[in-house]
């Protein structure tokens, strides 16, 4: 026994100093060395406010990220909406070189490129799971690199919301004619089906939303679910809160200079795309969680709120003016049609498999 005490302390010394050769003094991941010792400052630009939750936290676990994993190679300066004055001006700012990096949400660019508005997630479409399957092994990635290297511009997935509400409404929605003349701030294609159904649609950033429902210069808006509209006070001016079908899994998105990620070393490369992946998927959980919360704080405190589901002959209409609108677009533009039909595809295919797995189980409990 005397003998095998020295042995196991020898070991024990051994295994201390190499966690601290590889993770340091304060259990932070070392990388290993590379010839390219230069650090390279990137500036981001996103659409949120100063410390806005979940979104805001995204780019913040992405800096804090991708500076650890390089060692401290990388630098992120990160310019909220209210440095830069301009919450939908990101795709412009990337696209330029003012700034090297972007956060903010596909389907916001439409009007710069019918086919930006495919990546953040479409009416009666892909859940978040399904959609991040096509993303990664369905083509989905391939097909958003298309749309955006003709803009000098690559686009990373940037954090999913999940199922997102159908809005807030200060009246009651019974019939396809409660749509008519109704102003909505109601981004993407869903906005275009409102248009189509004969609803005003339009486009409002974050910080002025709910002064804009407030003073009714829109009669209803959709912002994102319980974990973010709860605190944005929605509920005290409209009390009608729809259940969703616009935006099933949405997902926003990271913006990449080409030109500067072209002259990053392949590792930082890497690490970048790496960091921004991992802070997605981290939003993903973080957003689930606090919808969770808030959903359960809605109901306890704020019992006034009346959750509605649209009826089925709304439903129905809002369907038939996607199915119209997507033939359409598909008619009109070949990438668009491609894009569409991958989605469609992957649809039918992953939608198979959800209802025997997910949706059979919680239909199980019902």
């Amino acid at each position: 026994m005397k003998k095998i005490i020295p042995l196991l302390t020898v070991i024990l010394l051994l295994m201390t100093s190499a966690h601290a050769a590889w993770f340091g003094d304060d259990d932070k991941p070392k990388t290993t060395t590379t010839q390219d010792h230069k650090t390279y400052t990137l500036k981001l630009a996103e659409t949120w406010p100063s410390n806005f939750p979940i979104f805001g936290d995204a780019t913040k676990k992405f800096k804090q990220l991708a500076e650890a994993m390089s060692n401290g190679r990388l630098k992120i300066r990160i310019d909220s909406k209210n440095k830069h004055k301009s919450a939908l001006g990101i795709f412009d700012f990337v696209k330029s070189g003012q700034y090297d990096l972007g956060h903010s949400g596909s389907y916001y660019w439409k009007g710069k490129d019918i086919n930006t508005l495919f990546f953040t997630s479409m009416p009666f479409d892909m859940t978040a799971t399904e959609q991040h399957a096509w993303f990664e092994y369905g083509g989905g990635q391939e097909l958003m690199d298309k749309v955006y290297a003709k803009h000098g511009i690559k686009s990373i997935i940037g954090g999913n919301t999940g199922n997102q509400m159908g809005g807030w409404f200060k009246k009651e929605i019974n019939t396809i004619e409660d749509l008519k003349g109704l102003k909505m701030r109601i981004p993407g294609f869903a906005g275009e089906i409102m248009a189509a159904v004969g609803a005003k649609p339009t486009n409002i950033p974050a910080g002025e939303l709910y002064t804009a429902l407030d003073r009714g210069t829109i009669d209803a808006l959709e912002w994102v679910g319980p974990s973010l509209d709860l605190r944005m006070g929605f509920h005290k001016v409209a009390p009608y809160y729809y259940t969703g079908w616009h935006e099933p899994g949405s997902e926003l998105q990271f913006l990449i200079n080409l030109k500067k990620y072209n002259t990053l070393p392949k590792d930082l490369q890497t690490i970048l795309i790496t960091a921004m992946k991992l802070s997605a998927y981290d939003m993903y959980a973080h957003s689930n969680d606090a919808s969770a919360k808030n959903w359960a704080t809605m109901k306890k405190d704020y019992p006034n709120i009346k959750v509605k589901t649209f009826p089925k002959p709304v439903f129905d209409a809002l369907r038939a003016a996607n199915d119209k609108l997507l033939d359409e677009l598909a008619a009109k533009n070949p990438l668009s049609k491609e894009i569409i039909k991958s989605r469609h595809d992957y649809l039918q295919k992953i939608r198979a498999w959800t209802n025997i797995s997910d949706k059979a189980y919680l239909n199980s409990f019902d």
